[in-house]
């Protein structure tokens, strides 16, 4: 309890002496979610080193294109609803089909269906993550080396070093309002799934982006680690402040929002997006949902600009295309080189090449070799060398 309330007096001070106007004047930044900020617009190729991966496409090796991970050699990668079972294994250079692996089934080394997919090249494994809340582990090659049973839901799955996993325990994910029960971001053994060690982020109440009329119920997705420019940031929605969380186990305040997510209704929740040298990108997600209209959680993409010390509404254009087209830089990490995948489909991208509407250079290139019923480009986003 004297580790929390120390946390917390920090985070007190820091909003008490950094908090005025648009400025920044310490090391922790603090984000007004109720505030509008001016805008400014960015080119990702002036921020990103930007690569792009035709996926070759033949008989076998056809796929909607959806990545789960990306490795120094591989990509992995799905179709989108995953229920076919197929993961396909592309050569991350080349775009090559390396092979095609399918144990979907109800056997002890098959998975009913895919969840999330983990690519670990050191070891030379593949851990997915299934219906049922276990997790199956293969070569390479697709044979089954091992499996074990987390006894809980998880989300956020990443390979943390070359024994652990890291992810987020969804236990009481949908118990909104009442206190906590444990420590919820876990390290696991990739050995056998036990937990290596608990990290423990201060909030007592429960506060996830649910919406709920009568016995009616929809979530928000929402992600709870975010890897980038190496570093981890620990999400927790149920608290006010992001965490760097370091391999010694420090955890670290790293940007505070304001106003307090359980002063707020609705809610506006916080999520981390890329980090830069200069730029911190970040995303609000307000807590509303239309249930008669079917839409709502409403969003802003902001930025935190080092330099300037200020915040903005941001808007990222990639410059390979002639026209304004936008790039999200809050989505979901990857890995701890990979900032953002996007799969780019073969034909609307036929259709822009042949509408003059693609600058020289690499994707120009593939787009004009491209057939429209061709598997789709992958786009990798990375920090710049």
């Amino acid at each position: 309890m004297k580790q929390i309330n120390t946390i917390l007096a920090v985070i007190i001070f820091v909003i008490l002496a950094g908090c005025e106007g648009n400025k920044q004047s310490t090391d922790v930044v603090i984000v007004d979610v109720s505030k509008s900020y001016p805008k400014k617009e960015l080119i990702l190729q002036d921020l990103m080193d930007v690569e792009y991966i035709p996926l070759e496409t033949t008989d076998e090796f056809l796929t909607q294109g959806l990545v789960r991970d990306v490795g120094k050699k591989y990509l992995l990668v799905t179709n989108r609803s995953s229920r076919d079972g197929d993961i396909f294994i592309f050569d991350r250079k080349t775009g090559k089909g390396v092979r095609k692996i399918n144990r979907q089934g109800q056997g002890g080394e098959e998975y009913p269906r895919i969840n999330e997919i983990v690519l670990d090249e050191s070891n030379g494994e593949i851990f997915v993550y299934a219906l049922g809340n276990k997790i199956l582990v293969y070569d390479l090659y697709g044979r089954f080396k091992r499996c074990f049973n987390l006894g809980r839901e998880v989300s956020s799955i990443f390979d943390y070093d070359k024994y652990n996993l890291i992810c987020y325990d969804m236990s009481d994910y949908h118990n909104k309002g009442k206190d906590r029960s444990k420590s919820y971001h876990i390290i696991i053994s990739k050995l056998n799934g036990s937990i290596t060690r608990k990290i423990f982020i201060p909030f007592k109440t429960i506060n996830t982006p649910i919406v709920t009329d009568g016995d009616r119920v929809v979530e928000s997705y929402s992600y709870q680690i975010h890897l980038s420019h190496g570093k981890c940031t620990l999400i927790e929605t149920s608290s006010d402040t992001l965490y760097n969380y370091e391999p010694n186990g420090t955890l670290t305040p790293f940007i505070v929002r304001t106003p307090s997510i359980h002063s707020m209704k609705p809610e506006v929740y916080l999520y981390m997006g890329i980090s830069t040298d200069r730029y911190y990108f970040l995303q609000t997600v307000k807590n509303v949902f239309n249930f008669e209209k079917g839409d709502g959680f409403y969003t802003d993409e902001l930025m935190y600009d080092k330099k300037e010390k200020a915040l903005f509404q941001a808007t990222v254009y990639n410059n390979d295309y002639t026209e304004k087209r936008t790039v999200a830089m809050t989505a979901r990490s990857i890995n701890r080189e990979i900032e953002d995948v996007t799969s780019l489909d073969a034909s609307p991208l036929v259709e822009i090449y042949k509408k003059g509407q693609l600058k020289d250079g690499k994707l120009k290139e593939i787009a004009s070799k491209l057939d429209e019923e061709d598997n789709p480009v992958i786009m990798l986003v990375k920090q710049k060398r």
